[in-house]
């Protein structure tokens, strides 16, 4: 029996003949809008061999449309209670798996390779807005074997996340995405769209995977605490809040800056990648000739 996701009414009936309700902190909104899924789905599947993996799988709106069109769909759902609405609106997909595990958690790398093999593997998800964040530096960092992330977000977040370094709406974030990939908004999502409707609208966007970095720090671990040092206090000084975060002088920082020819009340939110690498480099260079004191 095939269900129409869509339908406002279909989905309460469905809810309620489970006894299911809405968690709060689980951040759960259900798309209604019969649009946007298959718009992602279309983004999301390169061809008929794409393997996904859906984070989040709802009732199956988004994940019926994804079965319709790849190969394979590997949805990981946290919430068990979802798992018997979820047998009967996939029962007719045959290329469907359900992972019940917390997508923070999952080793993705492993699971990648034991569900898709040698498949050509992308990410659809809608996300909730309290975890967006983690999801997006998991996979990123994981430095997965995937092609593209096809997400929904809240708007304020696709923002910040396709923002180019250096401009206002940047942040760490921002960083990773630029770093690992390339970012594009796809189109706009209302509110209304969801049921329950939420206070914010949202923004699907892609980011597709790079082969190479843009820049090319001397040490990768320094450059992500450096990035991630200059932005946990945006509103202090890069000499504060570099200080603070890397354990370094104050003095040393301001000598650094000057070195790298940045004035010494510059803040984070100024500096490009080319910039973040450039200073990275120098605490790289200041912390080896630190050691060998």
């Amino acid at each position: 029996m095939m269900y129409n996701l869509s339908d406002i009414g279909t989905v309460k009936r469905l809810l309620e003949e489970n006894g299911f309700h809405f968690s709060k902190s689980l951040g759960q909104n259900f798309l209604i809008d019969p649009e946007v899924c298959p718009q992602m789905a279309n983004e999301a599947v390169s061809d008929g061999e794409t393997g996904i993996i859906e984070i989040g799988a709802g009732v199956g709106v988004l994940t019926t449309e994804l079965a319709k069109r790849a190969e394979k769909v590997v949805s990981i759902e946290l919430d068990k209670r979802l798992l018997p609405i979820l047998s009967k609106t996939l029962c007719d997909f045959d290329n469907v798996e359900i992972v019940n595990e917390d997508v923070l958690k999952v080793d993705l790398k492993r699971l990648i390779k034991e569900k898709f093999g040698d498949r050509k593997v992308s990410v659809c998800a809608n996300l909730p807005y309290y975890i967006t964040s983690p999801v997006i530096m998991k996979l990123l960092e994981s430095k997965l074997e995937i092609e593209k992330i096809i997400v929904m977000v809240q708007k304020e977040a696709a923002d910040r996340i396709c923002a180019e370094v250096g401009d206002r709406d940047s942040g760490a974030l921002t960083a990773a995405v630029n770093y690992y990939s390339k970012a594009e908004k796809l189109f706009f999502v209302p509110r209304e769209s969801f049921i329950p409707s939420p206070k914010v609208d949202s923004e699907v966007i892609s980011l597709r995977l790079l082969k190479e970095s843009p820049v090319k720090p001397k040490d990768e671990t320094v450059f992500w605490q450096t990035v991630k040092a200059a932005f946990a206090q945006r509103r202090k000084t890069a000499v504060n809040s570099l200080s603070a975060g890397l354990s370094i002088e104050k003095s040393a920082v301001s000598l650094i800056l000057k070195e790298c020819g940045f004035e010494e009340n510059i803040r984070a939110e100024r500096f490009t990648m080319n910039d973040f690498c450039l200073l990275a480099d120098r605490i790289t260079d200041y912390k080896i000739k630190g050691e060998n004191r």
